[in-house]
């Protein structure tokens, strides 16, 4: 690791009562649901959905189905430049902690589920779109994706990370709309069966940048497979709360964001292709602007392009290509 970067974590209680903080992208799933009116009503539909969903899954030695209650922090990481006096908003995660309502423990859950980040915004809502208007097909420049997946190494290997967190984390996505997906005979007890695409995508591409390596499950309950971006050994590196922490989590987020697909009235097929466009689901009671969010992204990477990558080019270059060396 170099002496390159600093950084700073912060964390705030994602609960009822939240309100994006200064800095927060508002495409992130917990900021889109904290605005308008419906604000603290959808907080609190999503909690209850996340809580239920939890006991839903670790139903041994829980009989009333109300033992476990799931605490969300949002950790958000900022970034100095060494010797610049500036700091940049990088990452945003989260962080689960399980209470157990029948002992009183509580339980260090996983820290990630939920990614976010500026430098993410520039490159799929500015960069990539830059490069190919004008193009006959879609193409990719060959350095997609380097600097950002350097940067989130750079803070992963950092003492700052280490000190505060017990192990690497895990995130878990959407699966794509462009892929097809094969149901495998291997099956987990809590990350349920397992199924694989026919292709690599470029979300796989990207977070590959960023040291991580994924895996598609469908667990008992869940409509369609839920992307794991990890490192090491997902299946045996986590206990099955911590893992049911982070499907019950963003599971209810999809079905929000996604409820064609999570939420549908029927699960995956044994081969099968994600679509937004298909009108057999139910809507949750969570109100959310998916247009709005497409636009945010636009704007919030233009942000980035115009406060990071533009004024520390120069600096940014240098360093991507020694860390490289």
């Amino acid at each position: 690791m170099t002496n390159d970067f600093a950084f700073t974590i912060k964390s705030l209680r994602f609960d009822e009562n939240y309100a994006p903080a200064a800095g927060t992208r508002l495409t992130t799933n917990f900021a889109n649901l904290a605005r308008g009116a419906a604000r603290q009503e959808n907080l609190r539909a999503a909690l209850h959905m996340i809580d239920h969903r939890f006991n839903d899954l670790a139903c041994w030695d829980n009989p009333e189905g109300n033992r476990y209650r799931l605490e969300l922090n949002i950790i958000s990481i900022e970034m100095d430049i060494a010797g610049s006096g500036e700091s940049f908003p990088a990452i945003e995660l989260l962080q689960t902690t399980i209470c157990d309502l029948s002992t009183g423990k509580r339980l260090e859950g996983i820290i990630g589920n939920n990614f976010s980040s500026y430098v993410r915004d520039y490159d799929f809502s500015v960069r990539l779109p830059e490069h190919n208007r004008g193009r006959d097909g879609f193409a990719v420049p060959d350095d997609f994706g380097v600097l950002h997946g350097r940067i989130f190494q750079e803070f992963i290997a950092s003492e700052s990370y280490s000190s505060r967190f017990a192990k690497l984390p895990v995130i878990c996505l959407s699966v794509s709309e462009n892929k097809i997906y094969t149901r495998t005979t291997n099956q987990h007890p809590v990350l349920g069966v397992e199924y694989v695409p026919n292709e690599t995508s470029l979300t796989e591409s990207y977070f590959g940048k960023m040291g991580m390596q994924v895996r598609y499950f469908m667990p008992s309950g869940v409509k369609a497979p839920l992307a794991f971006y990890f490192f090491g050994d997902l299946l045996n590196d986590y206990s099955p709360l911590e893992l049911i922490s982070t499907i019950s989590t963003m599971e209810t987020f999809q079905r929000i964001y996604r409820p064609e697909i999570y939420n549908a009235n029927s699960g995956a097929a044994a081969v099968y292709k994600p679509s937004l466009k298909q009108s057999d689901f139910s809507n949750t009671r969570v109100v959310y602007d998916r247009e709005e969010r497409t636009r945010l992204a636009t704007e919030q990477g233009k942000f980035a392009g115009e406060h990071f990558i533009a004024p520390h080019k120069s600096f940014l270059d240098e360093w991507a290509t020694r860390h490289a060396a």
